[in-house]
């Protein structure tokens, strides 16, 4: 397995309005679904010791909340990130293979 000991951390981040205080919960696993995907695409895995921030600032003016969502990441490469869960410190946290998805990986 590769070394991630001192591979450079890149943040990425989303920011948005959230019109419905109800949603907020539901909306930012949501959104850190979104970024993780995002992030996998681009071949990086998120950081598990770094946890991700999500802040929120009420508008009161226009009745809503603005947010910011930030996730830290490591490359992995295009490949290995969808068989690595996230890095915890110095460790990849693989995701088991399974027969349908290496199939699928050898045909590309």
């Amino acid at each position: 397995m590769a070394n991630y000991h001192h591979k450079p951390i890149k943040k990425f981040s989303l920011d948005g309005v959230i019109h419905d205080d109800s949603a907020i919960g539901r909306l930012k696993g949501e959104y850190i679904r979104l970024v993780v995907s995002e992030m996998r695409l681009c071949g990086y895995v998120p950081r598990f010791d770094i946890e991700p921030v999500f802040t929120i600032d009420y508008i009161e003016n226009k009745k809503c909340f603005n947010f910011e969502l930030s996730i830290h990441g490591v490359y992995a490469g295009k490949r290995k990130s969808e068989w690595i869960a996230g890095i915890d410190v110095n460790k990849a946290i693989v995701i088991p293979k399974t027969k349908s998805k290496e199939l699928s990986q050898e045909q590309v």
